[in-house]
This record gives C-alpha cells, structure tokens and sequence, in this order.
C-alpha cells in the first residue's frame, strides 16, 4: 500500500510539474527559426533573375547570388500578387517570366538555388502562379487565361491536359491566382471587372467547373487564406485617394464565398497585396499609394478590424510603394518590397499584432516584382 501511495504522489508531482500540451504549443510558437533567405525577382527585360538574400534570425538581410531564371521580364509592375511562390513543401521556388511567357523552377538548397526547368506556359503575360501537391497554375494578363502543368519529383513541368481555361471575360484584368489550402479550388481575383472567379479542380488537377462572383468591393487585388476556409481579399478601388479596404469571405463546400466583412476600409490608399500570420489571428496589407501597411485582426469567424483607426499600422515611408510581403521566422518578422524606394524593409510582428520597424533595408533594381521568406 505504502509503494503504491509513493508511486501516486510521484506522477501527481510529475504532471504538476510538466507543462501543459497548449504551454508546449506555445512554447513551439514562439520558438525562433535559424538563419534562412529571402526571394525576390529582378524581373529585367535583359533577362529575369532571382535575388536572393541571406536572412538572419533577428531578420538582418545581406544581399547574396542573383540567379536567372533562363526567361525575360517587363521591366515595370505587373499589379499582381503570387509571381514568385515556394512550393509547399519548401523544395522548389517557382517564378513567372512574363516578358517570355514562361516559368521556371528553381531547387531551393542548403547553398543555394539551382535553375532546373523552365517551360513556356502558353500563353500571354504569366504574373502569377501557385501549387499544390505537384500540380502546378499560371493565370495570364495578356490573354485572360490559366493554364496548369504538373511538377515531378525532379522539378520538371509538364503541360496538364485540359487545363487551359478562360476567366470570367475578356480584358478581366487578373491580379493573383491561388490553390485553396486543401486543393480544391482555383482563385483568380479580376482587377478589370470586380469579379472573384472559382475554378472546381478534380482529383487529377484539371478544372472541372467555372463560377464568377462580385467582389465586394471594387478593384480585387491580392489575397491570403486563413483558418476554417477563410480567404481575406484586398481592393484597391481603382487607387482612389483614402479608399482601399479589404474583404473577408468564407469559401463555402461548392466553391461559392459568403461575405464574412465586406470592405473593411483601410483609410489609406491603394490595398493590393495580403498576408496572414501562421496562427491566422492578423492580417496585413500593404497600401501602395499611402506608403503604409495596415494590420487587421482576425477573430475565429473570419471577421476583420482594423488595429489602428487610421489604418496605418506600419510606415514604409513618402514615395516608398509597398508591394508584396512576406512573414518569416514563425511568424515574427514581416519584409516588404517597395517598389518606389527600391528597398526591402522589415517590421518585427508584436504579439498585439503592431509593428514594430527593424533597421532592415537592402537595395533592390526597378521593377523587382515578388517576395518570399523562408
């Protein structure tokens, strides 16, 4: 009796002592990541390359090898969003070149980035691309179209049969084209036209059902999935001074998105590019004509509120245009390209959700287009 009461009292103090399974979650969230890289895409007519940047832990970014791609950029903004994405599974970067209509696959490796296939996509001005468990999309600018490839074990494209598609109209003007995170659907935001359009893909990746629904508000531009099928879409409004906003939908089981919070005003100008934190609880957006970023928080439903009565939560600066983002280190450091200032800057994300701004700032060419952390 007496052994049995010992060994009692001693697993009582053990759990006791250990912490909890949400303690060691947390423990596992706020656990710093190592020295990784940052991505961007020169996107030059004389030929596109990748720049890549070494990234410390405290998010300091020394500017490494420019890589090329083997294709041609414009030269000027494509006013997308997703022109430059790792797979999920963190092995290959892929890149649109859309001054040759094509696309190439780079391997992301210890010592660097090794071009390994690029392939025409057939069809005009490639802004933008997206995967999902090897297969690979494009949307096209020039041609109002998508087209999708699969990606092998060894990075190489290969054209997906049926999969060259339309968007909702001519002159739809897309801006992003994404995978949900479970694969099943397409989304193309339609800048032009104020439409959200929802490709239904099969099991073998092909489209397979076409709907095209009005945004929310006007001007569609970049997005950003969250939690429990949620997707946060910004609007630019066409750049009207103090206008932009962001939306919230739920991405329903056929495809169709239900409003959560329909435009949900920045208060600054020229939303375009989104991004969530890992744990879905803020988004952010970049205003590219008020050189500013506006943070958002995200409730478990999917409805948004501003941090800030002004919407500005970051300053990236006059004149600085902040494009595209990207969240790196667990979700404790945000990088912004800014396309007027040439510059990446970065901001360390507070657990409030505010910013806090980190003497972080490399040059960049005119023209880069794309951000990605790792």
């Amino acid at each position: 009796m007496t052994h049995r009461i010992l060994t009692l009292v001693a697993l009582v103090a053990s759990l006791a002592a250990a912490p909890s399974a949400s303690a060691r979650a947390d423990d596992r969230s706020e656990r710093r990541e190592g020295p990784g890289a940052v991505y961007t895409m020169s996107n030059a007519t004389a030929g596109n390359a990748i720049l890549v940047f070494g990234r410390s832990a405290d998010g300091a970014l020394v500017a490494g090898d420019a890589v090329a791609t083997g294709g041609m950029g414009t030269g000027a903004g494509l006013g997308n969003q997703g022109g430059l994405v790792l797979t999920r599974n963190q092995r290959w970067l892929l890149a649109v070149n859309a001054g040759s209509n094509s696309v190439s696959v780079f391997e992301v490796r210890p010592q660097g980035l090794r071009l390994v296939d690029v392939e025409p996509t057939g069809g005009v001005r490639p802004i933008s691309v997206t995967e999902h468990r090897g297969v690979v999309y494009v949307v096209h600018a020039g041609n109002d179209t998508i087209a999708g490839f699969t990606l092998s074990s060894r990075g190489q494209l290969s054209p997906l049969a049926d999969s060259v598609h339309g968007l909702s109209s001519p002159g739809a003007g897309p801006a992003q084209i994404a995978f949900t995170p479970d694969g099943g659907f397409l989304l193309v935001t339609e800048k032009a036209n104020n439409r959200i359009t929802i490709f239904t893909i099969d099991r073998r990746g092909r489209p397979v059902d076409r709907r095209a629904q009005d945004a929310s508000g006007m001007t569609p531009f970049g997005f950003a999935f969250g939690k429990r099928h949620q997707v946060f879409v910004t609007e630019a409004f066409g750049g009207a001074a103090g206008r932009a906003a962001t939306s919230s939908y739920l991405i329903d089981a056929d495809g169709t998105l239900s409003s959560i919070s329909p435009s949900v005003a920045t208060n600054q100008t020229a939303a375009c590019w989104a991004v969530l934190t890992p744990n879905g609880k803020y988004a952010y957006v970049t205003n590219a004509g008020s050189g500013s970023i506006s943070g958002y928080a995200v409730d478990g439903d999917g409805r948004i509120a501003l941090l800030n009565e002004d919407g500005r939560t970051g300053v990236t600066g006059a004149g600085s245009t902040p494009i595209d983002m990207a969240i790196a280190n667990n979700g404790t450091i945000l990088y912004n390209l800014n396309a007027g200032s040439r510059t990446i800057g970065a901001f360390r994300l507070e657990r409030d959700g505010s910013l806090t701004p980190l003497a972080v700032a490399v040059s960049v060419p005119a023209g880069t287009n794309g951000l990605v952390a790792r």
